[in-house]
């Protein structure tokens, strides 16, 4: 065999040492596939674990340091959806090894997260980290299943305009047991084609609020200020509440396992009962829903 050829076909498909992650949700995957030691670099909101906010921070979610990124000498850069596709571009240009996911649903979610455990060479692992996060949701929908009613949900994720919730977040509302009340939006990909009158909100009439703006936090006094929006239920009630989103709107295990148990709790409470042993959420939850009476 020539000395230039490696001298077994293991040499050709090394899985990738120094991955830098331009968002949240491939370094949470990573850490769960006991895969961190190939992290070299991370977005600045990586949080889970919190392990990940020692690695060296390189990028916000739409804007990256190119320069650093290079200097970490990746060999292979993930990102997410269209928004990252300047960064993207940038990236190939410079000669690195880039990968965009475009997730947008729970299934998407999991085939994200099977992709990665194969290009890191977990394959096994991949299918067991998949097998339990699915058997978590599996539970949630059972124990949503108990509920004598679905609450009616409005998911805002974004304020200014009015933007609804993207399909996966969507999903997980109907797994822990809510109705969405604009299930047709869901399925587009650009957010400026899922905003919402206010007048259309207050006509559906949903029974709970739940708000998540990226990277900003809930003003509730706003909306329950807003012109015509008294006479919702969920305004009348007191039952508007924030689920953050480092939790649900990123799209990987965070929103598989603490983003839908916290929906699942505030939609619990709304329902009357208490959702089934073993999935009362593990972080604190907005303290409006924390401090007011448990459910019988």
């Amino acid at each position: 065999m020539s000395e230039n050829l490696p001298s077994q076909l293991g040499e050709f498909v090394s899985p990738p040492r120094r991955i830098v992650c331009l968002t949240e949700e491939t370094v949470e995957t990573l850490y769960l596939l006991d895969e961190q030691e190939r992290i070299a670099g991370v977005s600045g909101f990586a949080c889970r674990p919190k392990e990940a906010r020692q690695k060296p921070r390189v990028s916000a979610f739409t804007s990256a340091k190119i320069d650093k990124i290079l200097e970490l000498r990746p060999d292979l850069v993930l990102g997410f959806s269209n928004l990252q596709a300047d960064i993207a571009r940038d990236l190939i240009r410079a000669g690195v090894s880039t990968l965009i996911f475009n997730q947008r649903s729970v299934g998407e979610i999991f085939q994200m997260i099977l992709t990665l455990a194969r290009i890191v060479g977990r394959e096994e692992a991949g299918l067991e980290l998949a097998g339990k996060l699915r058997e978590g949701l599996e539970r949630v929908a059972d124990s949503a299943r108990r509920f004598p009613r679905r609450p009616r949900v409005y998911f805002e994720e974004w304020m200014e305009p009015l933007i609804s919730g993207i399909r996966w977040v969507e999903e997980l509302i109907e797994i822990a047991g809510g109705e969405t009340i604009f299930p047709e939006l869901r399925y587009q990909h650009d957010a400026m084609r899922r905003t919402v009158s206010p007048r259309d909100v207050a006509a559906a009439g949903p029974d709970v609020i739940i708000a998540s703006w990226c990277g900003r936090k809930v003003n509730k006094a706003l909306i329950r200020g807003r012109a015509g929006w008294e006479t919702i239920p969920a305004v009348k009630h007191g039952h508007i509440y924030e689920v953050k989103s480092t939790y649900i709107l990123q799209p990987g295990p965070a929103a598989l396992t603490e983003g839908v148990l916290q929906l699942h709790a505030l939609l619990a409470r709304l329902a009357g009962i208490k959702p089934s042993a073993g999935l009362h959420p593990l972080e604190h939850m907005d303290a409006d829903f924390e401090n007011a009476p448990q459910a019988p």
